[in-house]
């Protein structure tokens, strides 16, 4: 723990020298290792947000931080004006693993999604034929990729986009999880490409109806549109499987991944695609200083390793329904949650908040000075994704803490 700073300190400095644009809850961490976290005064806690699905590996993954510390003491950046030793070594591993031709390694999530939309733009001048700046990508309502000005374009929440405007053309916003309205809107000739969540996280864990992905699938395919997978949070294995298209017949044509490729170590993600639309990107029209840099690609190399040696997608799949269950319980103790959603360990409840907006961000704060930390998103749906490596016995621990917090829970 750091000697003299104090949490109040530090919220004081971060209200003071930051800039203002997140709401923290007002826990100050210090310390990961695994499921837990401390905070500066060392209390624990259980980490039930893992950094937005970033940590899937958990806190600190011994052997991710020994591959980091490793490359960081012989190589760590070059830029791509030359090649370097590690990249093409991870470019085979995760290109193979998930079963692509190709990968564009980038730095943060929202850009892999900026490049998959750069992707599918080129794409459809050069194979699909659409005239010069006429492309069009297909977005749902809910969806969130990031706060970029490409990404905001494509928001309908005020508080992504209001006030930072104008905005990216070629963009139309359908109905989530309504196969009608994508057909529809596939129809335009001048449609690139479709991107969407599988599953819509920060919009609350919205899991669409069984048949959807595979149905995206199949109507892509018939209007020769681009399938664009978002699995930036659903991927590497968070709901269950390594890619939460792997739920159904509904391989895309572009998976963006992100978040958990690092266990939550540094900026990395990447983008996936065969070689009919990859190599439509040529030399000096994409890239970037640190994309696929030694240190990211030895990092994530390892981070996909932990994944697959321990079982996390089984672990997540089989830890994800017994958690569901036990907060279906909750539905019928209380009527303070109206429902639970989710897939594997990505998974959320519904405040019931008809007297006051402030229930889910007052739930959360009882969480915390229980030893648990969750966070609200939407006002009233606090989303619950702890890292992939708890255990059975970590987990129902954590459900009494839940159940205990909400069941004493007083308006």
């Amino acid at each position: 723990m750091s000697a003299k700073l104090t949490s109040e300190k530090a919220i004081e400095l971060e209200n003071k020298y930051g800039a203002h644009n997140y709401h923290p809850l007002p826990v100050v961490i210090d310390k990961g290792e695994g499921v837990y976290v401390w905070d500066l005064e060392g209390k624990k806690y259980f980490d039930f947000l893992s950094a937005y699905s970033a940590v899937n590996q958990g806190h600190c993954h011994p052997d991710i931080i020994k591959a980091l510390s490793d490359q960081a003491q012989t190589l760590t950046l070059t830029s791509r004006a030359f090649y370097n030793s590690v990249l093409g070594p991870y470019e085979k591993y995760i290109t193979e693993l998930f079963g692509y031709d190709k990968v564009l390694p980038m730095n943060s999530g929202v850009e892999g999604g900026e490049t998959a939309v750069k992707l599918a733009r080129k794409w459809a001048y050069e194979k699909k034929g659409i005239e010069e700046n006429k492309a069009r990508v297909v977005f749902v309502h809910g969806n969130f990729w990031g706060r970029t000005l490409a990404a905001i374009s494509s928001s309908d929440d005020p508080s992504s986009y209001k006030g930072f405007g104008p905005y990216m053309p070629g963009y139309d916003i359908i109905d989530y999880n309504d196969l009608d309205a994508l057909d529809k809107a596939l129809k335009d000739p001048n449609v690139a490409a479709f991107m969407v969540e599988p599953i819509q996280g920060e919009a609350g864990v919205v899991v669409p109806d069984e048949g959807y992905l595979a149905g995206v699938r199949k109507l892509c395919t018939k209007h020769n549109v681009l399938f664009i997978a978002d699995e930036v949070q659903t991927g590497i294995a968070r709901t269950g499987k390594r890619l939460a298209t792997d739920y159904e017949d509904a391989r895309p044509d572009i998976v963006i991944l992100g978040k958990a490729l690092s266990g939550g170590v540094l900026p990395v993600s990447a983008v996936l695609a065969d070689d009919e639309i990859m190599m439509c990107i040529r030399p000096g029209e994409h890239g970037s200083t640190y994309g696929g840099n030694p240190l990211a690609c030895a990092v994530a190399m390892e981070a996909l390793k932990v994944v697959e040696r321990e079982n996390l997608a089984e672990n997540a799949f089989r830890l994800g329904e017994l958690f569901r269950q036990e907060m279906q319980k909750l539905v019928e103790e209380t009527e303070l949650v109206t429902l639970v959603r989710g897939k594997g360990l990505l998974n959320a409840i519904v405040i019931d908040d008809e007297e006051s907006s402030d229930t889910a961000w007052n739930i959360c704060m009882a969480l915390r000075d229980n030893g648990l930390l969750a966070k609200p998103t939407h006002g009233n749906i606090i989303r619950f994704a702890p890292p992939l490596v708890i255990t059975r016995d970590q987990l129902m621990e954590c459900v009494a803490i839940i159940r205990k917090t909400i069941l004493n829970f007083k308006k």
